[in-house]
């Protein structure tokens, strides 16, 4: 019996390209490849790609350009491009990267083994359409015969996106929005509490638009969790990313509803000017996204709020700025993200007339600056209180764990190792930018 191929896999962005990545893991293993720490070790080489941030696809370009030499040491080696970029630039890669063997999109990673015997034979492939079939029908759950698991998971629920915010590239690079049935949601969520997952969070461009078939009919997200909270031994639930205008009164109402449902909400806005939310053509007014924080609130009085700002969008005003930062003084995220804006080819904002550089940087660390200090608060608020805090993997100390609290926070503490997967009770004793540091509560 031959030696197996290695497989060495290097993941960009979001959480759903984690997701994608361990898939393409999954279904490589049955072309003979098993997964490597190691690049200099590897037959073949994904990067799993993103294409939200600036220059991502230079990026990629920059890393192609330094796994090169590899390939002149092992010209067996094959080199494959996925993900969002290569979506986006498709057979450009092959121009630009001679050493590139393979190109394959988000929604085709189910062909992943016919392409890699396409190389392996001296082809290149390429495959970036949009097919009819569900590629989760035929990528595998997990790897291995019955693997042991972190004690967290992603699981994508729903793919791409219809909305067409101006700047945003998800609904050319991962299409339509298509939601996964119910029961083979369920039947995954079963099989990753069997191999030790406590906590899973639902992932989706769109998540809060799900609507997977189920036996009697469409079912919702909050229909979902509901069906998901009722799994013996899954003991959090969460999901990402969600838009304002999908928070529908059942997901509302789950959250207060749903023991196992996180307190923790990522709902984007972008920014608090009606005039740019328009430009944006994200389809909510500023209080149109205030009531549905003022509805999830009465819910669930302590969730914890996270948000993603965008920051000198095209056309945008001091005026429209000081909305932003009125917004977030009435909200108070206890985590926002926030960028400045930059163009994506092909988007409709791309070629508006940009807000220059140093009036971005200029308001960008004004907002960070607020974001900053009202994440420091909701920080601090947790002092003195003592948080279920799952535990999830070694710190950099001896004897240290980390884990995460309700709020997605991470939690330092003394912990043995084999408590991973366990929920404890920790007394929060100090408070840093981005963790917390406490005792465990015998």
């Amino acid at each position: 019996m031959s030696a197996p191929k290695k497989l060495f896999v290097k993941t960009y962005g979001c959480q759903m390209n984690v997701y994608d990545s361990e898939r393409m893991t999954g279904a490589l293993e049955a072309a003979g490849y098993e997964a490597t720490d190691s690049p200099e070790t590897a037959d073949m080489i994904l990067l799993n790609t993103c294409h939200i941030r600036e220059k991502a696809a230079e990026k990629v370009y920059s890393e192609l350009g330094r796994l090169k030499p590899l390939k002149a040491r092992n010209p067996d080696l094959k080199i494959g491009v996925t993900g969002c970029v290569a979506q986006a630039e498709g057979e450009e890669i092959f121009r630009r990267q001679p050493a590139v063997d393979l190109v394959v999109g988000p929604q085709a990673y189910h062909r992943l083994p016919q392409m890699e015997a396409a190389v392996r034979s001296g082809q290149r492939a390429l495959d970036t359409d949009f097919p009819e079939e569900d590629k989760f029908d035929h990528l595998p759950a997990a790897r291995g015969p019955r693997a042991r698991r972190a004690p967290t998971a992603f699981l994508t629920v729903q793919e791409g996106c219809d909305k067409f915010c101006a700047f945003c590239v998800v609904p050319y690079t991962r299409g339509a929005e298509v939601s996964r049935p119910a029961e083979r949601i369920i039947a995954e969520a079963r099989d990753l509490v069997e191999r030790g997952v406590a906590e899973i969070t639902l992932l989706g461009q769109n998540v809060n638009a799900y609507h997977g078939a189920g036996p009697e009919g469409p079912v919702t997200l909050a229909a979902l969790i509901r069906q998901l909270a009722a799994i013996d031994g899954l003991q959090r639930i969460r999901f990402t990313t969600s838009h304002p205008n999908d928070m529908s009164a059942d997901l509302i109402a789950a959250h207060g509803e749903v023991e196992k449902l996180m307190p923790y909400l990522h709902l984007p806005v972008q920014s608090g000017s009606d005039r740019i939310l328009k430009a944006m053509n994200r389809k909510h007014t500023a209080d149109a996204y205030l009531d549905v924080i003022a509805k999830v609130r009465a819910a669930r009085p302590d969730i914890a709020l996270s948000g993603d700002f965008i920051v000198g969008f095209p056309g945008e005003t001091d005026e429209d700025f000081e909305a932003t930062l009125a917004l977030c003084e009435q909200v108070r995220y206890a985590q926002a993200y926030s960028f400045k804006y930059s163009a994506r080819p092909g988007t409709p904002a791309a070629g508006r007339t940009e807000v220059p550089e140093d009036v971005k940087s200029e308001r960008l660390h004004r907002l960070q600056a607020l974001l900053s200090r009202h994440q420091a608060d909701f920080q601090e608020s947790m002092i003195g209180r003592i948080l279920p805090v799952l535990l999830e993997k070694p710190g950099r100390l001896p004897g240290q764990m980390v884990g995460r609290s309700p709020y997605l926070q991470a939690v330092h503490l003394v912990a043995d190792e084999a408590a991973a997967g366990q929920i404890v009770p920790v007394r929060i004793t100090a408070s840093e930018t981005n963790s917390l540091s406490g005792e465990r509560v015998d």
